[in-house]
């Protein structure tokens, strides 16, 4: 089994069952008890052998397989930094892509969206489609001379119970986004409404930020951007991100106690010749 930030395929993610029947894997001679339960499997296979309704690059998924609350609720108490530390660097969505107003926090299942740019259609599908605490991801191939998301979802997204929504785009009506207080991600803001014409396609596999986003997957977003977890490695990588937590913790304390620079860097400095 991969370390986190080695492997970004869940066709090779290999578990094994425990006598209870838990679904655990062994990360660097750890075993880890993962996202996944019998439950998520379940909606896993249901949406690969669903019905797409509509037709190849117009339509959609109905459903998307949900990891366990239990891990949405834990990833909630890491930052974006956190996690991403503990996927080695990787998983980040470009730096364009920050938060719309904020102070504004999401974690939640990803409802993709695959756009033409400059229309949003089957966005306003995915609003339609999506249960409390989705996050709606929308890739509109970070052309940004058209708002694809605007007031008006904003104020359906909300009352739909949605956690949040992810654009590599643009969006519209920032001051009016902001009195709904939903997490709004984008590339950029631009007055520009859009088509609604089509085509585009929900819960397919798409590409946001430069990070390969799967229905299901984890969004979280924080002020420092956004970051895409792999469910099922949900576990390892919050335990690769609590060593690294500790580690700066211990830093804070030797910084407070007057120790500048950590015994690493000077090593690091000393094993390449720099005194």
């Amino acid at each position: 089994m991969p370390c986190p930030g080695y492997l970004n395929t869940p066709a090779s993610h290999h578990a094994r069952k425990d006598q209870a029947g838990d679904c655990h894997r062994t990360i660097l001679g750890t075993t880890v008890a993962t996202a996944t339960d019998k439950d998520y499997v379940d909606m896993r296979g249901k949406h690969m052998t669903a019905d797409f309704h509509g037709k190849p690059g117009f339509g959609y998924y109905e459903d998307i397989p949900r990891p366990p609350k239990a891990i949405l609720e834990r990833l909630a108490r890491y930052s974006t930094a956190n996690l991403a530390d503990g996927m080695n660097g990787f998983g980040a969505m470009d730096h364009q892509i920050k938060p719309v107003t904020p102070q504004r926090r999401l974690v939640g299942p990803a409802i993709t969206v695959r756009v033409r740019p400059g229309d949003n259609l089957m966005v306003h599908r995915a609003i339609a489609l999506s249960k409390p605490g989705d996050v709606i991801v929308v890739s509109a191939g970070g052309q940004c001379l058209n708002a694809v998301w605007g007031e008006l979802m904003t104020a359906a997204a909300a009352k739909a119970g949605i956690a949040g929504v992810v654009v590599d785009g643009a969006v519209r009506d920032v001051s009016k986004i902001a009195e709904y207080h939903l997490p709004i991600f984008a590339r950029g803001v631009i007055p520009c409404s859009c088509d609604k014409d089509g085509p585009g396609e929900i819960n397919v596999p798409v590409a946001c930020g430069g990070v390969a986003v799967n229905p299901g997957d984890i969004v979280v977003g924080d002020d420092d951007g956004v970051v895409v977890i792999i469910p099922d490695l949900a576990g390892a990588i919050m335990a690769a991100a609590d060593a690294k937590l500790l580690y700066e913790a211990q830093r804070i304390k030797e910084i407070r106690e007057g120790r500048i620079s950590s015994a690493k860097i000077e090593e690091t400095l000393r094993n390449k010749g720099v005194s």
